[in-house]
């Protein structure tokens, strides 16, 4: 499998133009007919298969060099909750033994994957269970991309509508690999999501930003504001200093497309009607729609989550202001939803050995 600093990359870290052409030079040189080039690069993505053994329209001869040149890397299900409400949170082992969490949330017709990028964070905000953890290093394109192909890969496959870069890390600190990453997840020849289904979540990494507006497809940009004032914020995000908010708001203001502001309500601290009047400045100035997220308290460390009553009068003071809003609706509250809790979990357990009910959730592999 390709590792982070180790071999040539693998086919599943390449975008889909770029695996066709390592596939063409295979077939070439196995001297094996050009047809063979389709069959192969279908099995990356759009009809993936756990092995090349499973590929069963290829001569065994083929699937043996394949497997010998191109071996399929996989990610580790190490655990997975179910929550009543159907979200179902997994937790991905990777070949260095890092674990990364991936979450399914299904909504009517709409089935929403929410994906890390990173094994661990860098960023330390305050009310964040992923800082805790610390960084550790970056994703390859395959370690993100690939926790769609996994999913679409159980015994009872889920796949996607939409999906959400809100997992554990920062996507724009990763930006080469995210990249790659989207073209897999976009292209017909890959996994053929629409771009407009396709959020980047980001602190406001300004050179990502400028990035993501580069690239042609629409895909969709959600700031993690959190706060509407630069003191407030760099005490809740420290990432504040080196890119403060109005840098940020100004590059919002500048994107092609409509951006989203996530606010995370905090019991307090940023639910008072002066916030409320302060971001919806804010968003007006660019045209933002603002989405209230209500604090998972498995993930609060220390915070108070807002009342249902405080988010309703927040929600209703930006809408007289003009503002366009939503309250997220909370889910996998009775499971560890929240973003790098369920790898704190499995963290503390193997520090402290299995338990009954971890021998329920572990799924051996």
């Amino acid at each position: 499998m390709s590792t982070p600093g180790s071999r040539s990359p693998s086919l599943l870290d390449l975008t889909p133009d770029e695996a066709r052409e390592v596939l063409r030079a295979f077939v070439e040189a196995e001297g094996t007919p050009p047809y063979r080039v389709e069959q192969i690069h279908r099995r990356l993505w759009r009809q993936p298969v756990a092995s090349w053994e499973a590929a069963l329209e290829l001569p065994t001869a083929l699937r043996a060099r394949l497997t010998a040149l191109h071996p399929l890397p996989r990610l580790t299900l190490r655990s997975e909750q179910v929550s009543t409400d159907g979200t179902r949170k997994f937790l991905f082992a990777l070949a260095d033994g890092q674990t990364i969490e991936t979450v399914a949330i299904p909504d009517g017709e709409r089935m929403t994957f929410c994906i890390s990028s990173q094994a661990g964070c860098a960023l330390r905000c305050a009310f964040c269970a992923t800082g805790t953890m610390g960084f550790v290093r970056n994703l390859t394109p395959f370690e993100i991309a690939g926790q769609v192909r996994e999913l679409a890969l159980l015994p009872s496959p889920i796949l996607p509508t939409n999906i959400v870069f809100m997992g554990m890390g920062e996507p724009l600190l990763n930006w080469p690999s995210v990249s790659t990453a989207l073209s897999i997840l976009n292209a017909p020849d890959g996994l053929g999501i629409g771009a407009r289904h396709i959020t980047i979540s980001t602190v406001g990494i300004l050179p990502g930003i400028q990035a993501l507006q580069a690239r042609p497809e629409q895909f969709r940009l959600a700031l993690s504001i959190h706060a509407p004032d630069e003191a407030l914020r760099r005490e809740l995000m420290p990432v504040n200093l080196k890119y403060p908010l109005a840098e940020v708001i100004a590059a919002a203001a500048a994107f092609d497309r409509r951006v989203t502001f996530e606010y995370v309500m905090l019991g307090g601290v940023n639910d008072a009607m002066s916030h409320a009047d302060a971001l919806a400045e804010l968003a007006r100035a660019c045209r933002a729609f603002v989405n209230l997220i209500p604090l998972h308290p498995g993930g609060a460390l220390g915070f108070t989550p807002s009342t249902p009553e405080a988010i309703a009068r927040f929600a209703r003071r930006l809408r007289a202001a003009g503002v366009e809003t939503a309250v997220r609706k909370s889910r996998g509250k009775d499971i560890a939803a929240a973003c790098g809790q369920l790898r704190v979990e499995n963290l503390r357990r193997r520090a402290k050995g299995p338990t009954d009910h971890d021998r329920e959730v572990e799924i051996a592999g």
